[in-house]
């Protein structure tokens, strides 16, 4: 008995390695929450059953960086918070994305003055960024769709 006769009309899908592991790192996303001022209040919304992130497979939001491979910073940064954002994105397994949620993180929203700094990309490479003052769950939503296209999007020689 061949495998024609097994696997019936059903045929044989073949698919390139690094489509397989894209598409597995869109849907295994372990978010590290770093809520730092109001945006966080709308990120643990999208979080809620009415936007339900657990069907991007982001049902567990991780507290340790060692677990995660998302940092989604939601809010103002300070220069007194900066070492601590880029210590903890240093402990993050590779691959590892960050998304700017927020005016305040993605430049420093109205928030001018020497104590805030002007952009989480003066700390850690962002991919995203989620703008809005607060955004909308929907926004975050829009920024993590966005990630995906991205990390599917992605090369076999660029994992190295």
């Amino acid at each position: 008995m061949g495998i024609e006769q097994k696997t019936g009309e059903m045929g044989i899908v073949t698919a390139k390695l690094e489509d397989l592991v894209n598409w597995s790192r869109t849907g295994s996303m372990w978010p590290m929450l770093f809520g730092l001022a109001c945006c966080a209040i709308e990120m643990m919304s999208a979080q809620a059953a009415s936007y339900d992130l657990s069907r991007f497979g982001m049902e567990l939001n991780r507290a340790s960086p060692r677990q995660s491979d998302l940092m989604i910073v939601a809010g103002r940064v300070s220069r007194k918070m900066a070492p601590v954002v880029r210590q903890l994105y240093d402990q993050m397994p590779d691959p590892k994305w960050v998304i700017a949620m927020g005016d305040c993180a993605a430049c420093g929203g109205v928030f001018n003055n020497y104590a805030v700094v002007q952009g989480v990309d003066e700390v850690v490479p962002v991919d995203v960024y989620v703008s809005g003052c607060p955004p909308r769950p929907e926004g975050l939503i829009h920024g993590i769709v966005t990630l995906h296209e991205k990390v599917k999007k992605e090369k076999l020689k660029e994992w190295a």
